[in-house]
């Protein structure tokens, strides 16, 4: 009988919010490792949220945050990132003036980040290594942001709307490669996107956020058949 893993995450009863305004109210959720998971929603359901209570960005109101069974609730930010846990920021979090070498240079005390294996996953970096970052293309900037993160060899890396302002295709090109590394590495990924064909494309499982609740949580390939589903959770009605 095979022994049952602790996951690399698991949220009990999560809410928080800004300013003593729950936006995300009694969250469960879990990722275990080599896994990848889509937080669903439309804008404003908490999936930002979220991410922003793992990472310790946003108190938590409410609930437990574990990262392989062990509380996190009183780390700080900068202690959780050690723990293993990489976010890519909407925005990428990428620096213009520096080039693409120099962020794999920049991480915290102490900690050495593993450019090969970013270049290895992401052969276009390497030829872009000597480069500005502020003159790489919309892509180019997230791939590296994803290829940093990556290049820490994380635990559990999050991901908060990769596809933002970039071509359909860029993403198709760039969410694989997550997957694989997710596998690959067994890091546990928690992706946040709006787009939800595109998380589903590569996810395992899915969770959908509305109103600041979840509504919805099953495997990709069902969520993915029932899209009408999904889409009456988006727009806050009930599925009969």
């Amino acid at each position: 009988m095979p022994v049952a893993t602790e996951p690399v995450l698991r949220i009990d009863g999560l809410s928080a919010g800004y300013d003593a305004a729950a936006v995300l109210r009694d969250l469960d959720l879990h990722v275990d490792a080599g896994e990848v998971v889509a937080l669903l929603g439309p804008n404003g359901a908490g999936k930002t949220t979220t991410l922003r209570a793992i990472s310790g960005i946003v108190k938590p109101m409410a609930g437990t945050i574990s990262v392989d069974g062990s509380d996190i609730a009183k780390l700080a930010p900068a202690a959780r990132a050690k723990l293993g846990i990489a976010h890519v920021p909407e925005g990428r979090g990428v620096f213009f003036g520096l080039t693409v070498a120099e962020h794999f240079r920049l991480g915290h005390r102490g900690e050495q980040l593993d450019a090969d294996a970013a270049y290895e996953y992401f052969p276009a970096l390497a030829r872009l290594r000597d480069r500005r970052v502020g003159l790489l293309s919309g892509g180019e900037q997230q791939m590296l942001a994803l290829g940093r993160a990556l290049a820490r060899r994380p635990r559990l890396m999050m991901l908060d709307e990769m596809s933002l302002g970039l071509a359909p295709i860029i993403v198709d090109r760039l969410l694989p490669v997550v997957a694989d590394y997710a596998r690959e590495s067994s890091c546990a990924v928690l992706l946040v996107e709006q787009h939800i064909q595109v998380a589903l494309r590569v996810a395992d499982r899915g969770y959908v956020l509305a109103h600041g609740e979840l509504v919805m949580h099953d495997t990709a390939e069902v969520l993915g058949r029932d899209h009408d589903l999904i889409l009456s959770s988006y727009l806050g009605e009930t599925a009969i």
